[in-house]
């Protein structure tokens, strides 16, 4: 297990293959085997894989800090500066791709590439989220599935519901999106979605127009939390636009 000391954190993370480095970020209540596991390796043939595991997530402990989307950023980015690596290509899923898009916002020298999959970075204001049905929300096995991978690994095995309650308070209450940053965001980015995720797919459209130099797929019978799942067809879209330069 690599832990790095990252602004009052131990901060969790696997290294795997050799090349240029592609950072990992998954989602809220998700642990990297979850979220990436059988992306991993075929990912790594080609390039250094970075994965990492946020504030109180999987083997990162939390603690009392405030948990923003900007300070999970700045963890990432105090991680590659001690890594010594000057610039990486980043793939994050839901949260994890609302952080790298912070990455790239704040530090856009330091990201070459970006991958955002669901992730709602764009959020119209005055407009609200289509109402979600049953068919586009995770199912009870879901929410086991990761309550039984954080209480295999965490530091604090009963602190899930606390530390669920926090991380979705951030993400649903407390993060508002971006319109004019991703305007100005110069970054190579690739969309990816599902066509029944979280995201109305006109707030994807609008958020693609937004971004100077995107592209965007969408996964047809895919939910938010299937997009992932689906490892055959990530690797199909993200490949070719990590290795073109």
């Amino acid at each position: 297990m690599t832990y790095a000391p990252v602004n009052g954190l131990r901060l969790y993370y696997e290294t795997r293959g050799s090349g240029r480095p592609l950072v990992l970020l998954h989602g809220a209540l998700l642990t990297i085997d979850l979220n990436f596991g059988p992306l991993l390796e075929p990912l790594a043939a080609s390039r250094q894989v970075i994965a990492v595991e946020l504030q109180g997530h999987g083997h990162t402990a939390d603690t009392g800090r405030a948990m923003t989307i900007e300070a999970l950023a700045s963890d990432v980015v105090a991680l590659l500066d001690q890594l010594g690596i000057g610039q990486a290509d980043l793939f994050g899923f839901s949260l994890g791709g609302l952080v790298a898009c912070a990455v790239a916002l704040s530090a856009p020298a330091r990201v070459g590439k970006l991958i955002v999959a669901s992730a709602d970075a764009y959020r119209p204001p005055g407009r609200e989220s289509a109402p979600l049905g049953e068919d586009r929300m995770p199912t009870p096995a879901d929410f086991q599935a990761w309550r039984d991978a954080y209480e295999t690994v965490a530091p604090d095995p009963a602190h899930f519901d606390e530390f669920a309650a926090k991380t979705s308070t951030m993400v649903v209450h407390e993060f508002g999106g971006w319109t004019d940053e991703l305007r100005s965001l110069r970054v190579p980015t690739l969309l990816i979605f599902g066509d029944r995720d979280f995201s109305p797919l006109p707030d994807v459209v609008e958020m693609f127009e937004l971004l100077p130099d995107a592209q965007l797929a969408v996964l047809p019978g895919t939910t938010h939390v299937g997009v992932t799942r689906r490892p055959s067809e990530v690797l199909a879209l993200i490949t070719p636009f990590l290795d073109v330069s």
